[in-house]
């Protein structure tokens, strides 16, 4: 197990690589190009700075989160070959400077979806929350307007304002995709992409939907076992695997993760460990890492990895705002819970080593 941590950039984040750096553990910094939307092309000298920045601070940059997928890719238009195109060409300039594994979604319009940013919680932390009846309740515009307002001025990987300002043009655009088409747009997208990343021995790693069942009649084909399954084999190859998230496969309670961490271990090139209380009425808040805190047994997950031999990269997932640092940080991604994240999956993994 590598563990990682994610990491905005120079400017653009108020975690820097000397506090990675400091948490015991921690081998190297996920990165992206977070000003640049899909389908945009990434420059080599900047793929290059961004790498740099890392390997200096003796980290590495081999995982990538995310390189987005163009909409036109998704939808299945004629222009989807471009983007593709470009996508190849990050790809290749990606492997040179060291990255081996490429995290991205399919999901339609939206990437992550919740109700509110800093819910508060009985400690006097605050988390990401998800309130079902709000959801079902709201329009696909309001719900845009409540997560732009409570990010502020940062970023949002998967809600980038210029994309979302086209909202009804999007949803008109995906209203005749079903399950079954986003499926065969996807397998297209593999189709091009798969043989570039066997020549380039880069990874492809799809992240699921997050929350794991449909939204605003968006379909949605990342959400169970048999989804996962399906997705795998639409192009059967190493390359062609998955970033296995506990948090967003955690609200559906009837996904068995360690299961599918013990079926799908070959094919996992990424693991995003992080916990989910999920409430009677459907709605869930984001919890500390101990397995006791909600839902998702962390300890069993750990375990599942370990007793797979699991060799790939980890990061701790979202975490809780603590002691008033949600007046600077990212929402889910402060420093000290996913700090203390690391380390409880670090100490789960150390013991089972020990073979107690």
């Amino acid at each position: 197990m590598q563990m990682t941590w994610r990491w905005y950039g120079e400017g653009n984040d108020d975690i820097t690589l000397d506090h990675i750096k400091q948490i015991p553990g921690v081998m190297g910094a996920v990165w992206s190009l977070h000003d640049k939307v899909a389908g945009e092309v990434w420059e080599m000298d900047r793929i290059q700075e961004v790498a740099d920045q890392i390997k200096a601070k003796g980290l590495s940059p081999a995982v990538v989160e995310s390189v987005n997928v163009h909409d036109d890719i998704k939808i299945g238009r004629d222009t989807r070959d471009a983007y593709i195109d470009t996508y190849i060409d990050t790809i290749r300039k990606l492997s040179k400077v060291g990255v081996k594994v490429i995290c991205y979604n399919f999901m339609p319009i939206f990437d992550w979806t919740r109700t509110d940013l800093y819910k508060q919680t009985e400690d006097g932390s605050n988390a990401l929350f998800y309130q079902k009846d709000l959801v079902e309740g709201l329009t696909a515009q309001e719900i845009v307007d409540r997560i732009l307002k409570g990010a502020g001025d940062k970023t949002m990987p998967g809600w980038e304002p210029e994309r979302l300002a086209k909202l009804e043009e999007l949803f008109e655009a995906y209203k005749h995709v079903t399950e079954e088409k986003l499926t065969e747009n996807l397998k297209y997208f593999l189709e091009r992409i798969i043989p570039i990343c066997e020549e380039e021995e880069v990874l492809m790693a799809i992240h699921p939907d997050d929350p794991p069942w449909p939204i605003f009649g968006l379909p949605r084909i990342v959400r169970s076992r048999d989804h996962i399954r399906k997705v795998l084999d639409l192009v059967d190859s190493h390359y062609n695997g998955l970033t296995l998230c506990t948090g967003s496969l955690g609200p559906n309670l009837d996904n068995d993760i360690p299961g599918m961490i013990r079926e799908f271990g070959d094919r996992i090139h990424f693991a995003h460990i992080r916990n989910v209380k999920v409430m009677d009425n459907g709605d869930f808040i984001e919890s500390s890492h101990r397995a006791s805190d909600g839902n998702v047994d962390i300890v069993e997950v750990v375990k599942a990895y370990h007793d797979g031999g699991f060799d790939g990269y980890v990061r701790p997932d979202h975490g809780r705002h603590l002691w008033g640092e949600e007046e600077n940080c990212r929402p889910g991604y402060g420093l000290y819970d996913r700090a203390m994240g690391a380390m409880y999956i670090l100490g789960i993994w150390d013991t089972l080593e020990r073979k107690y």
